[in-house]
């Protein structure tokens, strides 16, 4: 229950059962704006017995409006419980509390419970206590404020307290005597009082002076003298003006609550009253600053999580870098902070120094996400500048470790540029992993450029030699002679050297150590090597193929590399030896890698002697020479196994093998040569033509006397060459004697009418005007000719066939 007015409210703090009224006092606490004062307030209350005038004193005195009790009705209880009021018109801030009077009739004389527990309250939470007393109670051993002190002053036994309580004795209803002559005897009365309460050990000899400040005043009687009342009541009024004040009537200030604390700490006090327990004063007042600092660290913690501006911040951070981030952030964690510093500044120092930094400390954790995410932001950004800096130096042709080395300066110094501007003034944070991560990445970046560049420069390097070397090795081999491997190893270095030096030239501006240099020139001449290595292999093996073409070109062309015609008078052996010689000296050249040095006159001798100058005596069964035999081996001397491309053993079997393929060559030649020889050998052998003169010599004479003979035979031999020319008898026979014989049968009679033909023609075609028989020199001449053009023409045709019946023939050996 409360009652307010224009200018003063009051609340019931505690009823009479008790209990305590928590959302009154926080709603009073509100009106008055309690918590806008700090430390600048204070606290008054006031003691004495039942209807002995408090609430008229107070009203009075402070301007409040407790309820005041009608004498017309009679005297009983006014005020229940304990009623708290702001004063009206006093600076600082005073709040009073009007107390339950003792004494009275209602509560009984046994229950005397709350009056301890309420004085307790009082003694705990005010400044200044008044203790309303009559006049007439001075100096007597039964007045009715003796129980009263009494009780205080056993309840202060229990308090702990820092700090001197004021005690403000009002003396009601002054008689005539002077105040300085009651003063005296009621200090004297309140000694004796104390003297007779009970202490604690280590309080037995305390003095009175330790706890409380003393002070005395009277009052004329509110109803007989009211207007001498009010004005001693004016005058007192004046004392609790700046009563905080160092020297006022509540300058002890130690201990003091905050104002923005005083209802958690009256309720917490009362708690502990109630459950009567002893009141640690010092340990309380922690408590409150530890509660009402961790409320007001809460309020700000809330405030800040849902200021605009932090939002703001924190939603940009998540797109990418904020300009000027650290400033912004620190400035609306310093305006939180300096308001909780304002709210909790007169609270226990230690409390408040502790709320902070965990306030302080929940702050940092609520950005941090956004600080990291923003110290993301800036090293991929700087990341990604960098990489376009790095290859933007090297496409312009700066050396690579100039260029990595000044964009990595440059754009670290970027780092921490735009780190210090994201930089939390309360926060202490280290960015150096950040950093740290950054100079990683840049530093793999390089590595990675470095590397693809090196290997880059050593595809193209190793690409240009695979060209430069492949084509002239192959070639190399296939042309195999006593020059092959000097030439080769000439050609690899060669090119080893250019690629060595066009590398030196693309290593210029990285830096690099000589060791690294060395070992990418070892890796370059290995490469050349096994480019070389890789291809004589590929080519050994094809070796038998190349030796059968080597064999058949130089078998089957002359010295000018024209087709050979094989008419009987060539030498077929020592062709054959020559061709196979030949191709004996591909298998030796290939039969090993000689790119370190050149032992190729010992493969070439070994297999010379046991491939070609092999004796007859090879044929003989004695096994002694197998074990002699040079090529029995798998390995060559002198030759390491790594360096072998064909073994010993597997040039004899491939010499067997191209022996076994070449020979039908070889025979095919022959017999080429002796049917050569047949067709050209028609004439009769020189005995029979011998026979033939020494027989036909009567024959012969005979001719020689009559030559009219000589003429008939002469013309019977152009009509039989003619004959022979136009029937091709040297061809017919060349392919047999029985298919000459068919082939001359079937076309003898169409040859010798074809002739006939000609002849008639050639008799038509003479001019009308000569005599037939007026010379017959110029027929006998036209003869001649048509049959010399016949003869010519027949001639042709018969080559011709010959070459087609040649041609046959081989078909059908070969098939």
């Amino acid at each position: 229950m409360a009652a307010k007015s224009d200018e003063n409210c009051s609340v019931q703090l505690i009823d009479g059962d008790g209990g305590f009224n928590v959302d009154g006092i926080d709603s009073f606490i509100k009106d008055v704006k309690l918590g806008e004062c700090g430390l600048s307030y204070a606290v008054v209350s006031i003691m004495g017995p039942q209807s002995s005038g408090k609430s008229t004193l107070l009203n009075n005195l402070f301007g409040t409006n407790f309820r005041e009790m009608d004498a017309f009705k009679g005297r009983s209880q006014t005020t229940k419980g304990i009623w708290l009021a702001r004063c009206a018109g006093i600076e600082p801030c005073t709040l009073v509390m009007d107390l339950e009077g003792t004494d009275g009739r209602e509560r009984g004389e046994d229950d005397t419970a709350f009056e301890k527990q309420s004085a307790l309250f009082a003694l705990a939470v005010s400044d200044i206590v008044l203790i309303n007393m009559w006049c007439h109670d001075i100096g007597r051993e039964q007045a009715a404020n003796k129980p009263l002190l009494k009780t205080v002053f056993q309840v202060m036994m229990r308090l702990f307290s820092p700090r001197k309580t004021t005690l403000m004795f009002v003396i009601r209803d002054k008689t005539r005597t002077p105040l300085e002559n009651l003063e005296p005897v009621l200090r004297e009365d309140v000694q004796k009082i104390w003297d007779s309460v009970p202490k604690p050990h280590a309080h037995k000899d305390t003095p009175l002076s330790e706890f409380f400040n003393v002070e005395v005043t009277a009052l004329s009687s509110y109803e007989e003298k009211e207007e001498q009342f009010k004005e001693q009541v004016a005058n007192l009024r004046q004392r609790f003006f700046h009563s905080i004040a160092p020297g006022g009537l509540a300058g002890d200030r130690r201990g003091v609550v905050p104002a923005s604390g005083f209802s958690f700490s009256a309720q917490q006090i009362w708690k502990v009253i109630k459950e009567n327990r002893d009141l640690d004063l010092p340990a309380h007042k922690v408590m409150v600053a530890t509660v009402r600092c961790e409320e007001i660290a809460n309020e700000k913690f809330t405030w800040f999580a849902s200021n605009q501006d932090w939002l703001s911040l924190e939603e940009e951070v998540q797109s990418g870098p904020v300009q000027g981030f650290g400033k912004k952030l620190s400035s609306i964690l310093d305006t939180c902070l300096s308001e909780y510093d304002a709210e909790a500044t007169f609270f226990d120092e230690g409390v408040r120094s502790a709320k902070r930094v965990q306030l302080e400390e929940k702050l940092l954790q609520l950005v941090q996400p956004a600080f990291q995410s923003l110290l993301g932001h800036i090293r991929s950004g700087t990341f990604d500048k960098f990489k376009e800096a790095f290859d933007k130096a090297l496409n312009e042709g700066e050396g690579f470790s100039s260029a990595a080395s000044n964009c990595s300066q440059t754009y670290m110094a970027i780092f921490d540029t735009e780190c210090a501007d994201a930089i939390i003034e309360q926060a202490n944070w280290d960015t150096s992993r950040i950093r740290d991560k950054l100079r990683r990445d840049i530093d793999a970046h390089v590595a990675t450029i470095r590397a693809d560049k090196l290997s880059e420069l050593s595809a193209h390097l190793e690409k240009k030699l695979k060209e430069a070397l492949s084509g002239p090795v192959e070639a190399l081999l296939d042309g195999a002679n006593n020059e092959t491997w000097p030439a080769i190893r000439k050609l690899l270095q060669r090119e080893t050297e250019s690629a060595i030096s066009e590398l030196s030239k693309g290593l210029v501006g990285y830096d690099m150590d000589e060791k690294t240099k060395e070992k990418m020139v070892t890796s370059l001449e290995n490469y050349a090597k096994g480019v070389v290595e890789s291809k004589t292999r590929e080519e050994a093996g094809r070796v038998l193929i190349r030796m059968k073409d080597r064999f058949s070109t130089l078998f089957s062309h002359d010295a000018d590399s024209m087709p050979r015609v094989w008419t009987g008078k060539e030498d077929i052996r020592a062709i054959t030896k020559t061709a196979r010689s030949a191709s004996l000296k591909l298998l030796s050249v290939m039969a090993a890698l000689r790119l370190d040095e050149d032992d190729s006159g010992e493969i070439d001798n070994t297999l010379s002697s046991a491939l070609l100058n092999v004796s007859n005596s090879s044929n003989t069964k004695d096994r002694s020479i197998v074990a002699t035999d040079p090529l029995a081996s798998s390995s060559w001397e002198k030759v390491s196994p790594t360096q072998t491309l064909i073994s010993p053993v597997q040039c004899k079997s491939i010499w067997r093998q191209f022996k076994v393929e070449t020979e039908y060559t070889v025979s095919q030649a022959i017999a080429a040569q002796e049917a050569s020889k047949r067709s050209n050998n028609w004439l009769p052998p020189p005995w029979a033509i011998a026979a033939m003169v020494i027989l036909g010599f009567n024959e012969f004479m005979t001719l020689l006397r009559n030559p009219l003979y000589l003429g008939v035979i002469f013309v019977l031999y152009l009509l039989a060459k003619a004959l022979w020319v136009q029937l091709d008898v040297s061809g017919q026979f060349s392919n047999g004697l029985l298919p000459g014989l068919l082939s001359l049968s079937s076309t003898f009679v169409p040859t010798v009418m074809n002739l006939l033909k000609k002849l008639a023609e050639e008799g038509q075609q003479r001019p009308t005007t000569s005599d037939p028989q007026s010379n017959p020199a110029i027929t006998s001449k036209r003869i001649r000719n048509s049959s010399s053009n016949d003869m010519t023409s027949t001639a042709s045709s018969a080559v011709t066939e010959t070459e087609v019946g040649a041609e046959c023939t081989s078909g059908s050996k070969e098939d």
